[in-house]
C-alpha cells in the first residue's frame, strides 16, 4: 500500500504535463484547410491590441513558415536516420553535404532547406520568454545565412523591433505566439502545399477586410486562377511571367496543371518568373515557391514598368511563352504609369 500510494501521485503529475504539453503534434497529424485557418486566426488574436492588424501577418508569415521549414527537416533528418542506422551518422552525413553547397554554391541534396540543431523549431519553443524576439531574430538571419535561397523571405522581420522605445510586439505576447504556432505539425505528412497556400490567403484577406478593402488587388480569386491555368494548359519546357505576382499563388496555378496533366514529366514542367513591388508580398511569394518545391523559379522585386528584372542582354526584356495576371493589379499599374508619365498625381 505505501508503495501504491506513493506512485499514484507520480503518474498524475506526469500524465498533467503530457496534457498540458501539446509539442509536439502527433506525427501523423492530417491538417486540413478549417483546421489550419482557425489555427492562423487563433495566432493573430494572440497579438491583437499589441500592433496593427496590417502588421499581424509580418509576424506570423515568417514564424508559421519558419516552423514548416524547421518541421520538413525534422522529417528529412528521420529518414536518413532510418536510412544510415543512428542519429550521428545521419547528422554527418547532412553537416558534410551543407558544407560542401555552401563552399561549392549547388543546393543541398540531403535536405531541403539545412536547419541547424541550436535553432530548430524545440528550441524556440522551448527558450522561454526572456530574450525570445532576440533569439528568433538571430535564428531566421543565421538560417537565412545559411540558405541563401531564404534571403529576403525569412528574414524580414525583425521580432525585437520598437516603436517610440518600446517593442512592438512584447515576449510575452511573443511567446504566446510561438505556443498557438506549435500546436500543429507542418511537415510534409501533415499538409499539402495547396492547405498551406489556401490559408495564407485566407488570413490576407481577412487582414484586407479588417481594413475595409477589397482583397482582389492582390488576391485572384482561386475560381479565376485555376480557370486561367487551364486556359493556358502549358506545354513542357515553356516559361510563364506575371508581371505584378503578388503572393505568387496565381503563378504557381498554372504549373499545377501540367504536374496533374503530365505526371512524369516534372522535369520538364514550365519555368516559372515573376516580379513584385511589395516587399512584403514579395516575400510571401517566395514562401509559396518553398512550400511547392518549385526551387527553380525566378521571383524579383521591383517596379515592373520603371525597373524590369528580366532582360536578355543586346535583346531587351526577355519573351515568354505565357503571360497571367491579376486584372485589378494590372490595370492599377497601368494607370499609376500613365500617372508617372505627364508627371500628374491625382490622388
Amino acid at each position: 500500500m505505501p508503495r501504491r500510494s506513493k506512485q499514484q501521485p507520480t503518474k498524475s503529475i506526469k500524465s498533467t504535463e503530457q496534457t498540458e504539453l501539446k509539442f509536439p503534434a502527433p506525427e501523423d497529424e492530417k491538417l486540413e484547410v478549417s483546421a489550419m485557418e482557425t489555427w492562423l486566426w487563433d495566432a493573430a488574436c494572440t497579438i491583437r491590441g499589441t500592433t496593427d492588424a496590417p502588421k499581424f501577418k509580418d509576424f506570423i508569415l515568417p514564424l508559421v513558415f519558419y516552423k514548416r521549414l524547421s518541421d520538413v527537416f525534422d522529417d528529412e533528418f528521420a529518414r536518413h536516420v532510418e536510412e544510415f542506422g543512428d542519429e550521428e551518422t545521419a547528422h554527418e552525413v547532412i553537416e558534410a553535404d551543407h558544407k560542401d553547397a555552401i563552399t561549392t554554391g549547388r543546393k543541398d541534396r540531403m535536405v531541403r532547406y539545412y536547419i541547424p540543431d541550436e535553432y530548430r523549431w524545440d528550441k524556440i519553443r522551448n527558450h522561454g520568454e526572456e530574450g525570445l524576439g532576440e533569439f528568433i531574430t538571430t535564428a531566421t538571419r543565421k538560417v537565412t545565412e545559411l540558405n541563401p535561397e531564404l534571403k529576403g523571405v525569412l528574414d524580414i522581420k525583425d521580432y525585437n523591433e520598437t516603436q517610440s522605445g518600446q517593442r512592438t510586439l512584447g515576449d510575452d505576447r511573443l511567446a504566446a505566439l510561438v505556443e498557438v504556432v506549435s500546436r500543429h505539425r507542418l511537415g510534409l505528412k501533415n499538409t499539402s502545399p495547396d492547405v498551406f497556400g489556401d490559408a495564407y490567403e485566407y488570413l490576407l484577406r481577412k487582414f484586407a477586410e479588417g481594413q475595409g478593402q477589397s482583397a482582389g488587388e492582390f488576391l485572384t480569386p482561386p475560381e479565376v486562377g485555376w480557370l486561367m491555368a487551364e486556359i493556358i494548359d502549358p506545354a513542357p519546357y515553356t516559361t510563364i511571367y506575371d508581371p505584378t505576382c503578388g503572393s505568387a499563388r496565381l503563378l504557381i496555378k498554372p504549373r499545377l496543371v501540367f504536374e496533374r496533366n503530365y505526371p512524369d514529366q516534372k522535369s520538364k514542367a514550365p519555368k516559372l518568373y515573376g516580379q513584385e513591388l511589395n516587399h512584403t508580398t514579395f516575400a510571401i511569394a517566395k514562401m509559396n515557391a518553398v512550400i511547392y518545391d518549385f526551387r527553380d523559379s525566378s521571383l524579383e522585386i521591383g517596379d515592373t514598368f520603371l525597373n524590369p528584372k528580366f532582360v536578355e542582354t543586346g535583346k531587351g526584356l526577355m519573351r515568354h511563352d505565357y503571360a497571367v495576371a491579376n486584372p485589378v493589379c494590372y490595370l492599377k499599374s497601368q494607370i499609376l504609369r500613365q500617372m508617372r508619365r505627364f508627371k500628374k498625381c491625382w490622388f
